[in-house]
C-alpha cells in the first residue's frame, strides 16, 4: 500500500497534506492547459472550478447558483467575483488573491429579473479585465453560464466558446495532494459503513439509516454529506436512487451509496448488505456483481484503455434492459474529484467507440450491478487510484462476498443459517404428511 492515510490535523512532527502545495499545482495545471490552447481567457461560474482555480469556498448552499465566478487570462492570475460580504473574506484570510477577489453578483438563477442589468454589469466587468491585458479579441472559454449573461458578453463583442472541456481535462490527473484527500475522504465511508454495519437490523427504516450516516460523517470533519441512497428490497430492481422510510426486513438486500465531501473532494461509494440471512439468489447476484466488478479493476493499470474495462460488463439485454442508454450507469466508471462525476466515463454507451488511455494519477469508481432472480439486486463500487505500475484500491470496508447484517438468530439447533430462503422448500417429511393425510382422508384436487 503506497498511499498513505493521514489525521485530519495539521502538525510539525509529520509531512502531511501540503495545502499550499495544493493551491499551487492546481492553478498551474490549468495555467498550463489554457497556455496550449486557442483560448485567451476562462470565465468559471462551476462552483467546482472556482474552487480548483482560486481555492475559495463559501459553503454548498451556493452550488447551484451559479453565483460565483472566476476569470483566469493568459498569462496572468486568477480574478475572482462573489458575494461582497464572502469577498470581504477572501481579501483578508486568502493571501494568494488579495484585491483580485471583489464583489460581484449576476442573476441568482433569474432571482434577479433582466431590468435590473445584472448581467450586463458582469459582462461589462470582463470585457474591462480582458481590455486591459488586450484579451477582448480573444476566445472566451465558459463552463457554466446563465443564458442572459452569455448574450450579454455576446453583446459586448466577446467570443464564447467551450471551456468545459479544458477544465475537465485540467481535473482528470490529480495531483499528489488531491489523492491524498480522496484517500482521507474513502476512510471517512469506511468509518460510517462500519457504524451502519453495527445499526443494522430488522425495524430499522431507510431515512434513519441515512440519518446515522450523516452523524457519523459531520462528526469526522465531512464538509457537505451529498447524498445517502439507501435501497431496501424490491426497491432493489430497479435502482429507484433516493431512499425513502422502508422498514428493513428479515432477508431483505439493502444497498447504500455515500457522496460527501472532504475538503471539497468526493466519494462515490456502494455496498451491498442483507438483513439476517440471504437467499441463494441474493447470494448469486452477488458474487457475479463481484466479479464483473473484479475483472474490472484488473485491468486499471497506466496503458491500459476505458474500452477494454467496459467490454468485461455484461451487454445490457443480458440484465433486463433494451439498450446501452436505457441501462446507463449501472455498469459504470467515472472519474472523482471535486465533483462526484468526472473524466474518465467508462460505459459501454461511450466506452468501446471512444476509448481513453488509464493513466497515472486518474482517481475513478467503478460500480456494477446484477439483478437476482428472486426479483432483488445486488450493488458494489470500488473507487481506485491509478498508480505509476498499477493501481490501488481506497475504499477499503469489506465487500469480496456478500456481508449479512443483524445475523443474530439462534434456534434449538443453534445459530440460524445466514444462507436461506423466506420460505424453506418443504422437507420429505412434510411431503409424506400431505401424501398421508390425503390418502386417510380421500381429498384431492377437484378438476
Amino acid at each position: 500500500m503506497a498511499l498513505k492515510t493521514y489525521g485530519s490535523m495539521a502538525v510539525d512532527w509529520e509531512q502531511r497534506i501540503d495545502l499550499d502545495r495544493l493551491r499551487r499545482e492546481r492553478l498551474a495545471r490549468v495555467k498550463a492547459m489554457l497556455a496550449k490552447s486557442e483560448i485567451g481567457s476562462l470565465l468559471c461560474f462551476d462552483m467546482n472550478n472556482v474552487r480548483y482555480i482560486t481555492a475559495t469556498h463559501i459553503g454548498t448552499w451556493a452550488q447551484d447558483k451559479i453565483s460565483r465566478f472566476t476569470l483566469l487570462p493568459q498569462n496572468d492570475e486568477p480574478i475572482l467575483w462573489d458575494f461582497g460580504s464572502a469577498a470581504r473574506h477572501h481579501q483578508l484570510n486568502c493571501p494568494w488573491l488579495g484585491e483580485r477577489s471583489r464583489a460581484g453578483i449576476p442573476l441568482l438563477r433569474g432571482a434577479m429579473s433582466p431590468e435590473m442589468g445584472r448581467a450586463e454589469d458582469v459582462a461589462r466587468k470582463i470585457k474591462i479585465e480582458l481590455e486591459m491585458r488586450n484579451l477582448h479579441k480573444e476566445p472566451v472559454g465558459i463552463d457554466v453560464v446563465e443564458p442572459p449573461i452569455l448574450f450579454a458578453l455576446q453583446k459586448e463583442g466577446i467570443t464564447v466558446v467551450d471551456g468545459q472541456q479544458l477544465m475537465s481535462d485540467v481535473r482528470v490527473i490529480k495531483t499528489q495532494d488531491e489523492i491524498s484527500l480522496l484517500t482521507h475522504s474513502a476512510m471517512m465511508v469506511d468509518a460510517a459503513y462500519d457504524e451502519l454495519y453495527r445499526a443494522m437490523k430488522p425495524g430499522l427504516r431507510e431515512n434513519e439509516a441515512v440519518g446515522l450516516v450523516n452523524k457519523v460523517l459531520y462528526d469526522m470533519g465531512s464538509e457537505y454529506v451529498e447524498g445517502v441512497n439507501a435501497i431496501s428490497g424490491e426497491r432493489c430492481s430497479p435502482h429507484p436512487h433516493v431512499f425513502s422510510d422502508r422498514v428493513l426486513r428479515p432477508g431483505d438486500p439493502v444497498y447504500y451509496d455515500i457522496l460527501h465531501s472532504y475538503m471539497g473532494y468526493r466519494t462515490c461509494y456502494y455496498r451491498c448488505f442483507s438483513i439476517g440471512y440471504a437467499s441463494r439468489a441474493l447470494i448469486d447476484a452477488y458474487q457475479r456483481c463481484r466479479e464483473y466488478l473484479d475483472a474490472a479493476i484488473s485491468l486499471v493499470r497506466p496503458g491500459r484503455t476505458t474500452g477494454e474495462i467496459a467490454a468485461v460488463w455484461p451487454k445490457a439485454q443480458e440484465f433486463g434492459f433494451p439498450n446501452e442508454e436505457a441501462a446507463f450507469a449501472l455498469q459504470f466508471g467515472h472519474g472523482i474529484g471535486l465533483a462526484i462525476w468526472e473524466k474518465p466515463v467508462i460505459s459501454r454507451l461511450v466506452s468501446l467507440e471512444h476509448s481513453h488511455e488509464i493513466k497515472p494519477g486518474m482517481v475513478f469508481a467503478l460500480e456494477t450491478f446484477w439483478p437476482s432472480k428472486d426479483g432483488y439486486a445486488a450493488r458494489i463500487e470500488e473507487e481506485i487510484v491509478v498508480t505509476e505500475t498499477g493501481h490501488e484500491v481506497i475504499t477499503r470496508f469489506p465487500a469480496e462476498k456478500l456481508m449479512i447484517a443483524g445475523a443474530h438468530y439462534h434456534t434449538v439447533d443453534g445459530p440460524l443459517p445466514t444462507e436461506r430462503e423466506h420460505e424453506p422448500a418443504p422437507s420429505q417429511r412434510i411431503k409424506e404428511m400431505v401424501e398421508a393425510s390425503a390418502r386417510i382422508e380421500q381429498v384431492g384436487v377437484t378438476r
